[in-house]
């Protein structure tokens, strides 16, 4: 499909959910910076996402449109649920065991997953069966764009279609491990890592 950029209307987001589906990649505005999607249980279009990225066979990060849309994926334990509900929709990211594997997961046992707080997000999401590979939009080891302009400077021709949906944060989500018996800080973000752990009483 030739390159295009276009902007965030009902219209394009019907196109958008229909490359998904057909196993295409998009590039999406979120609440942090912009994010390079396909359909996690794709297995081609997640190869062709690592392709794009440069970058290794890891856990790519999906977003969900609530926290129901992603039980089928991982399980939640109290306090990951805790922390779910006090920051979704929201800028914090959690790593969780996986309940089933997609090739999202690249085989691992555990996922982070996340539900932004931007209604164009959310509606692609929705629009995309309510959970989408949710990677940033940028070269593996570069900075994640805050615009449409420099995804596809990074991303090029590489992705099937851009939505142009502003300026973002451009600050990545907060990544908290909780598969394990404690919280640990994997990545600091947008959200300050005491933050969360004062939701949970620490």
């Amino acid at each position: 499909m030739r390159r295009r950029i276009v902007s965030t209307s009902r219209e394009n987001l019907r196109l958008a959910s229909r490359i998904i589906a057909s196993g295409g990649l998009v590039v999406f505005p979120t609440d942090t910076v912009y994010g390079l999607g396909c359909d996690p249980a794709d297995e081609r279009a997640v190869a062709r996402v690592f392709l794009v990225k440069k970058k290794a066979r890891t856990p790519l990060p999906v977003l969900g449109s609530g926290i129901n849309s992603l039980r089928s994926l991982c399980r939640f334990s109290e306090r990951s649920l805790r922390v779910a509900e006090a920051f979704w929709p929201g800028k914090v990211t959690i790593v969780l065991p996986t309940r089933r594997n997609v090739p999202a997961s690249a085989d691992r046992d555990t996922v982070g997953v996340r539900v932004p707080d931007n209604p164009v997000t959310l509606d692609l999401i929705e629009r995309s069966g309510g959970i989408l590979v949710g990677t940033s939009a940028n070269v593996t080891g570069r900075e994640p764009p805050a615009n449409v302009n420099g995804a596809f400077s990074q991303l090029g021709e590489a992705v099937d279609l851009y939505l142009d949906g502003g300026e973002t944060l451009g600050v990545p989500s907060t990544v908290v491990d909780f598969a394990g018996d404690e919280p640990h800080l994997l990545r600091r973000g947008a959200v300050t890592f005491d933050e969360i752990l004062k939701e949970l009483g620490n």
